[in-house]
């Protein structure tokens, strides 16, 4: 689902923040009267902005308001498969339709992860990841990924910050991007479907850990 028509401060935005940001972890029960009153604004644009992300698979209704879903390891495997898929889509795509510009931003992304660290480096990563589906130049893909992206990473765990993992994912992002700037679809798709795969695995096993 689109979201340039939304402002930054909008109920919708700063609700899904929130939830990707894990402010409200899976199971938080979202009272619209309650967050209308945290946020400032009235219920009827919360329960709206709470519908939606509903829509995007983020929340569930409950008897009195809205649960922040909680996802078996199963389902996370369904969503890590289909973004695997679409990610190796993206990557075979930009590396046949890419640009110089396009290169030049995966570049100065790919430069600019090594002064930071953490979340921030983590952050950094992803937008590097948007930045190469804007370089397949397929907009149905672009607002997909954003779904499955939101889905999951309510389930980032602490492995995903280390340093040996932030390191791991720049090596990886550095093959790929050398795909897509030598015009290798088929070794951009492998490297990519590697590095997912990897992620996945890390995900999954967090998961299991905790439960």
């Amino acid at each position: 689902m689109p979201e340039s028509r939304d402002s930054s401060d909008s109920p919708y935005r700063r609700l899904r923040s929130r939830i990707v940001g894990g402010t409200y972890p899976p199971g938080t029960l979202l009272v619209p009267a309650n967050v209308g009153a945290d946020l400032g604004v009235s219920r009827t644009p919360v329960r709206e902005a709470l519908m939606r992300l509903e829509v995007e698979g983020l929340m569930m209704k409950e008897t009195r308001g809205f649960v922040v879903r909680v996802r078996t390891p199963e389902e996370i495997l369904d969503i890590c498969e289909a973004r695997i898929a679409l990610e190796a889509t993206v990557a075979r795509s930009a590396a046949a339709r890419r640009t110089e510009f396009d290169l030049a931003k995966l570049q100065h992304l790919l430069d600019s992860t090594r002064e930071l660290s953490g979340q921030e480096r983590l952050d950094r990563h992803a937008e590097w990841h948007v930045a190469l589906r804007h370089a397949a130049h397929n907009t149905t893909t672009l607002e997909l990924m954003a779904l499955l992206d939101a889905r999951l990473r309510v389930y980032d765990g602490a492995g995903s910050r280390t340093r040996h993992n932030l390191d791991l994912i720049e090596d990886e992002h550095i093959q790929i991007f050398e795909a897509i700037r030598d015009r290798d679809p088929e070794r951009a798709a492998k490297t990519m479907e590697t590095h997912q795969s990897r992620t996945r695995d890390l995900r999954l096993a967090e998961m299991t850990h905790r439960r």
